[in-house]
């Protein structure tokens, strides 16, 4: 897509910034070990009612493949009501601009491609994709410079998770921030490719917002296939 995507990412990015999200490319410190304390409120109760919740999620097509509205070198199912995106720089732009335009776009050693907002579905958040070089490093490793270029987060819980032939890593965390009235959970997955590292990654307004678009996460999650 051309300058109408990039505007709207854009806008996004500005509506992001108002709620302490905005997307930031500075790396930050490595995250605590794998057995981590789970995210506050993300008891073993929550995520097994999510999961069931998912399971009834229903598909309103993919993203992935040739032809579809995001071409990555994954493919999966998107919930019904949810719209799929890419995210291209706009034509035109300055070098300055061009600049000014990857560092929002980039996080640790991926960058956004694309976007799936959950607004048309009834809620304030999207699942966002982001693709790295092959030469980026392996899941697990480009998963934890993903969330520590986050900035402010806690209690990081990772583990890893096979779907459609891939072997991946997810983590759950809670990000925090002054422009945040409380912490917020959020969580990402990562897989690799012979194309290069995938990270799926689901915010929300809030914690709230985030459970509730859980299932099209889920539902995401259990349809990645490599394309």
């Amino acid at each position: 897509m051309g300058t109408g995507a990039g505007t709207a990412w854009r806008g996004t990015v500005a509506v992001v910034a108002l709620l302490g999200g905005m997307l930031t490319a500075c790396a930050g410190a490595s995250g605590p070990a794998d057995d981590a304390a789970p995210a506050a409120g993300a008891s073993a109760t929550a995520t097994s009612g999510a999961t069931k919740e998912a399971t009834a999620a229903r598909s309103g097509g993919s993203v992935g493949a040739r032809g579809s509205a995001c071409e990555l070198p994954v493919a999966f199912d998107i919930a019904a009501g949810w719209k799929a995106e890419a995210v291209d720089r706009p034509a035109g732009d300055s070098p300055a601009a061009e600049e000014a335009t990857d560092a929002l776009l980039r996080q640790g050693p991926v960058t956004a491609v694309c976007e799936i907002d959950a607004k048309p579905a009834g809620h304030i958040g999207f699942l966002r994709v982001w693709t790295g070089a092959p030469d980026a490093g392996d899941a697990r490793t480009v998963l934890r410079a993903f969330v520590a270029a986050e900035g402010s987060v806690r209690k990081e819980q990772y583990r890893p998770f096979r779907a459609g032939g891939l072997e991946g890593v997810e983590v759950e965390y809670l990000r925090t921030g002054e422009l945040l009235d409380e912490p917020k959970q959020e969580r990402a997955l990562a897989v690799g490719t012979s194309r290069g590292p995938v990270v799926l990654h689901l915010g929300g307004l809030d914690t709230e917002e985030h459970r509730q678009m859980l299932p099209a996460y889920e539902l995401a999650k259990r349809t990645l296939r490599a394309t």
